[in-house]
Parts: structure tokens; sequence; C-alpha cells
């Protein structure tokens, strides 16, 4: 099974993720492909330099992130040309990761942890979707104490994603992470035992 795994900013995902990988599920991290399709010599970070230039590039080769963030920033065109290059490319190494994962195993779960999957239109591409939901106000509140930010700060961050509540009606299985860890341990069981997964 592939399942997508979503949920809005400081909703618990990554405690999910991992409470899932403790099962026996293999985890493919939207995150972390990001930040590996943009190694020196990989297609995605040569076509970042031929739009963006030399300037995106650090001395040692690497991409210069503040760089190519202060060139997209407040420029939609530019940003939107820059997630052309990077979500296919994203996007067919998760494919690969997640095909090579199944075909070892294919009984085993397959989360894929998208923090915008609704975002990207990628939802219709899972057997199912599982959202981590906490009620907006606890998200702010625990957003804030996280990173430090004004109720303004963390109020700006949440807007910039699709509402929690929305997510929430499109999911297929909800976690909500609005308790104790117990609790969303126990949630994530009673999925494991829905699913009648090994």
């Amino acid at each position: 099974m592939r399942l997508g795994l979503t949920g809005g900013i400081a909703s618990g995902k990554s405690t999910v993720s991992a409470m899932l990988a403790a099962r026996g599920a293999k985890i493919v991290d939207a995150d972390q492909v990001a930040r590996e399709v943009v190694l020196p010599g990989e297609p995605a970070l040569e076509s970042i330099v031929s739009v963006f230039g030399q300037a995106v590039l650090n001395a040692d080769g690497t991409m210069n992130r503040s760089e190519l963030g202060r060139l997209v920033f407040g420029d939609r065109e530019r940003l939107d040309k820059l997630e052309s290059i990077l979500h296919p490319a994203i996007r067919v190494r998760m494919w690969k990761q997640m095909d090579a994962y199944l075909e070892e195993d294919p009984d085993r779960l397959v989360v894929a942890d998208i923090p915008l999957l609704y975002e990207t239109g990628q939802a219709s591409l899972y057997d199912g979707v599982m959202v981590v939901y906490i009620p907006r106000a606890l998200q702010m509140e625990r957003l804030m104490v996280r990173n430090a930010l004004s109720a303004d700060q963390a109020k700006q961050r949440i807007d910039l994603q699709m509402d929690i509540e929305e997510k929430k009606r499109l999911a297929d299985f909800i976690i909500d992470n609005s308790g104790t860890l117990e609790d969303t341990k126990g949630q994530i069981a009673q999925f494991w035992r829905d699913q009648g997964l090994p």
C-alpha cells in the first residue's frame, strides 16, 4: 500500500512518520528527497543554474539556498519556474524509492511524507492519504513555541498552507495528534489493524 502522509505545519507529522516506521513502514520523505535532487551533479541543480545563473552556486558547487531564495522570494514567475524544475525531479525520485521498497516486499506499507501533498495535487496518486490533524489554535500555539514566533508570524506561515480543516475533510485516514503521544500511538495501532498490515 502506498500511503500519502501530510498535515499542517506543527501538527506532528514527523512524530506520526516515526511511529509508522517503528512498526515497519518504509518512509520516503519529500523534504529529504528535495535536498538530494539539488546536490552537485544532479540534473535538477544543472537546470536551476541554467535558469538562475552561477550566483545560485557556492564556491564548492553546492546550491546557495539563501541566494536562490532571494531571487525567487516575492516573484511568482520565478518561483513557478523553480518549482517546475524541482517538483518533477522530487516526484520521480520518490516514486523510484517507493517502487524499490514494494518490489522488495509487496505487502509492506510505503509512506510518502509530503507536507504539501494536497497543495501540489498529488493526493490521487496514492492508495490513501493520512492527515495528521490538530485544531488550528493548537497549531498556532505549537508553532509559536517550536519556532519562537510571534502570533502574527505563526499565522502567516499557517496561512501559506491549505486550511487544516479542509485537509481533514479530504483525508482517507485521520490521526488526531492533539492528545498525548499514547493517544496517537493507539490510533496508529488501530490503523495498522484495520489495514491488516503485517
